[in-house]
């Protein structure tokens, strides 16, 4: 993991399965590039703690919304 968004996930209170679940989509859009896909990852649990979107928002416009 490059970035460390568990830490903010664990404060906004996502569960560790609502994590895996959108690590593993994000993980398939960028297969070859894991700096990517933990940067999406951060970025969109930040816009979860900040509250610009929930993650079941981010989940329902699934892979490069």
């Amino acid at each position: 993991m490059t970035f460390d968004y568990t830490t903010v996930a664990d404060r906004v209170g996502i569960s560790r399965e609502r994590l895996q679940r959108f690590e593993a989509l994000l993980r398939a859009e960028f297969p070859h590039d894991e700096m990517m896909a933990d940067l999406h990852i951060l970025r969109a649990v930040l816009a979860v703690e900040r509250g610009d979107a929930t993650l079941k928002q981010i989940l329902r416009q699934g892979p490069a919304a």
